[in-house]
């Protein structure tokens, strides 16, 4: 409501300015009327307009209103035409905001590639590969082998030895300790074991001889050893898990001894073990998976869809056994 006084008040001086022009008045009275009665309807139309402005426009004070002032009281006519024919469209008539088609992103600082990341994983190792791959700096990729520390020794084994691989030396040293660290850790516990097996009295052997089985195939299932050396320790497993069968260990022991036979290509020895473990009441969950990996490795593959089926379906949802399932099943 002010505002439109306001602006009646401005409307009417500024047609009073020009009676000084109309009347036979002197120079010096018609200069003082004309600018008395503008500068009276500049003051009120910038205080109008200034009152309507949103609080953005309004500060800082006193510039804000001395700008519209200003353009109205020194510019005559076209003056107060412009500031009303600039700020009331704007006012009244605002520009629409279009909306945003895209959005623009950073570009990331290490390379990378689309992956599907797990609910329970906390790193990937595809992802830690090609940042010791790609990634220009040492230091970046040192942090992604100092990552593999909470990932599982069969999942990082393999990163480590990429990073052997690496120009720059510090990030060789630091792989080949944090490979050297945990084969050392698996030999100092055979040996020790090895140690308590000599003193030790023939009732404890067979779980003696089980423990000893079970890290000469950690050796081999986390790829620490390879070549002779790998055969080495898949024949130590094999005879240790042999003597522990032969001395009542218990039946989860025929599982580990097929999965030896397996990794040594002695599929019809793994077999029978298997057939062992599940006579003995072991659950189908753990046989299962065994007895499809040897029918395909054998060539039965009508077999293996049948191994899968007696699994359930929280097994068959989990990975790897989901793109398993989606492919025989």
């Amino acid at each position: 409501m002010i505002s439109k006084w306001l602006f009646s008040g401005a409307i009417l001086f500024e047609l009073s300015s020009f009676a000084a022009f109309l009347e036979n008045l002197s120079t010096v009275e018609a200069t003082l009327l004309y600018v008395t009665a503008h500068g009276l309807a500049s003051l009120m139309l910038s205080a109008g307009v200034w009152l309507l402005l949103p609080r953005r426009y309004k500060f800082p004070l006193p510039w804000s209103p001395l700008v519209l002032f200003s353009l109205a009281f020194f510019i005559p006519i076209l003056g107060t035409l412009g500031v009303i024919l600039a700020v009331f469209p704007a006012l009244y008539l605002p520009r629409r905001l279009k909306p945003q088609v895209w959005q623009s992103m950073g570009v990331p600082e290490l390379p990378f590639r689309a992956q599907e990341l797990g609910r329970d994983l906390m790193f990937n190792d595809g992802g830690l590969q090609d940042v010791l791959r790609h990634a220009p700096s040492p230091e970046r990729r040192t942090m992604a082998l100092m990552a593999t520390r909470r990932m599982s020794g069969k999942d990082s084994i393999p990163i480590l030895k990429l990073a052997l691989r690496d120009p720059a030396d510090d990030v060789r040293l630091l792989a080949y300790s944090m490979l050297d660290q945990q084969e050392s850790q698996i030999n100092q516990r055979i040996e020790k074991t090895l140690t308590q097996l000599q003193n030790a009295p023939k009732a404890e052997h067979a779980s003696l001889h089980s423990t000893l089985a079970r890290w000469y195939w950690e050796l081999a299932y986390m790829g620490l050893a390879q070549g002779s050396v790998l055969e080495h320790v898949l024949n130590q497993a094999r005879d240790h898990v042999e003597l522990a069968l032969s001395l009542g260990a218990g039946d989860d022991m025929h599982l580990l001894a097929a999965r030896v036979a397996m990794e040594q290509g002695l599929l019809d020895m793994a077999s029978g073990h298997l057939r062992a473990a599940e006579a003995a009441g072991l659950a189908q969950e753990k046989i299962a998976p065994f007895k499809a990996e040897i029918a395909f490795m054998q060539g039965r593959y009508a077999d293996v869809p049948m191994q899968l089926s007696q699994l359930s379906s929280e097994t068959l949802s989990r990975p790897p056994f989901g793109a398993l399932a989606r492919y025989w099943l």
